[in-house]
């Protein structure tokens, strides 16, 4: 028993010498990896450069405007229709016919009424032959005054009867109240009308007026003479100029929104009532304003960031500075460079994020007020890997819109 108790120890001994050998042996080939991923990492070449698209800043003269959605509407517009009934007899307009005032669109059957005017008109001109002769008559005391009063409101009730009888057959007859241009016609003759059918709509085209709704803060910018442009994907590259004909007097107590009309002529006569039209409104003088493309702006929770582009020897000096100055933010300070490794050329172009302050927008533009000074060259596509001091490629072979006025386009 004490020999087997005296053995054990050894055999302990030589677990835990075999333990440390082992882990030895791991941490040795561990340092060998490690040491040779860096050598790798060392000797390799740095990440190839972002590829980026740029703008400068620019001062550009902008119109300060109101802008707005509004609706097509004819000066004047009617759906034509009859107030009785009856048969077709006759259509007189074709669709899309350009009308007269006054012109017959559309005619019903008419012939009793006629007849029926023929008849009253007849017994109206004998009324007129009586009453001339009671007049001579009374002249020289040969029937009383009784009688003569008695043949001129016969008279006057037969060519009441007649002015009756004109208006009833006026109304078998539909005509254009108004010249214009006639809509889609799906009547025929023989169809039979019930009064109130509409029968074609009729639409003067020139000029036309927008509607549109503009919020009351504006309304002290707004007076009627205004210039007013419209834009219409119908017609893109085109622009239709017009005038504030009027301002409601009433602001919608619901939207707080103002209702305008605005007049714009229409010689051709390509803008049809019911389409849609962006409008713009000139409003006060020009303002200058330092410009860049809204795709160049980052917008953070923290504030609006663009990605300035220089040569490396620049960025590394206003970094140094900002290191002495100690008030840069933490973005900005400089990274502890490797010891061993390629190392960028001096004027090699990186990007350094500046913080900007952003005014108005116009279209694709954007207003800079503060952070950075006409000419500086900025990267308006491609920052989302985007940090201080990484290397970028210049490729404005494909440029972001940076357009005023842009307008929809289909791909």
């Amino acid at each position: 028993m004490q020999t087997r108790v005296q053995e054990k120890p050894s055999t302990t001994k030589r677990m835990i010498v075999m333990i440390v050998a082992v882990l030895a042996l791991i941490a040795v080939i561990a340092g060998i990896k490690v040491l040779s991923i860096m050598r790798m990492i060392a000797a390799g070449k740095p990440p190839p450069p972002a590829v980026v698209s740029t703008a400068k800043a620019a001062y550009q003269d902008w119109q300060p405007e109101l802008r707005a959605v509004g609706t097509l509407r004819a000066v004047r517009g009617a759906d034509l229709a009859l107030d009785v009934a009856g048969l077709v007899t006759r259509v007189n307009v074709k669709s899309g016919d350009e009308v007269k005032e006054g012109q017959v669109l559309l005619q019903l059957r008419d012939s009793e009424d006629v007849a029926q005017l023929h008849q009253l008109e007849a017994a109206a001109a004998l009324a007129e032959l009586t009453f001339a002769r009671a007049k001579e008559q009374l002249a020289v005391q040969v029937i009383s005054k009784a009688d003569y009063d008695q043949a001129a409101a016969d008279l006057k009730a037969k060519q009441a009867a007649v002015a009756q009888q004109q208006v009833n057959v006026a109304k078998k007859q539909l005509r254009a109240p108004f010249a214009g241009r006639a809509g889609i016609v799906t009547i025929n003759p023989g169809a039979y009308l019930s009064s109130g059918t509409m029968i074609v709509t009729l639409q003067q085209l020139d000029p036309v007026y927008v509607d549109f709704h503009l919020p009351q803060k504006d309304l002290a910018e707004l007076r009627t003479g205004q210039k007013v442009t419209l834009m219409l994907d119908a017609f893109p590259g085109r622009t239709f100029a017009g005038t504030v004909n009027a301002i409601s007097p009433k602001v919608d107590s619901d939207t707080r929104n103002v209702q305008v009309e605005a007049r714009v002529p229409n010689p051709d006569r390509v803008l049809t009532p019911g389409m849609f039209a962006n409008v713009s409104i000139d409003v006060g003088a020009k303002q200058r304003h330092l410009t860049l493309p809204q795709t160049a702006v980052v917008y953070n929770p923290y504030g609006e960031t663009v990605f300035v582009v220089i040569p490396k020897r620049e960025a590394d000096r206003r970094l140094a500075a900002a290191a002495a100055a100690d008030d840069a933010p933490k973005e900005q300070q400089p990274a502890p460079k490797a010891s061993k490794g390629p190392q960028l050329p001096p004027d090699a172009l990186v990007v350094q994020q500046t913080f900007v302050t952003t005014g108005p927008t116009r279209g694709d533009q954007v207003a800079i007020l503060k952070g950075l000074d006409e000419g500086v060259e900025v990267v308006s596509s491609g920052q989302i890997k985007l940090k201080s001091g990484v290397p970028i490629r210049i490729d404005n072979s494909v440029q972001p819109a940076n357009s005023p006025n842009p307008t929809p386009q289909e791909h």
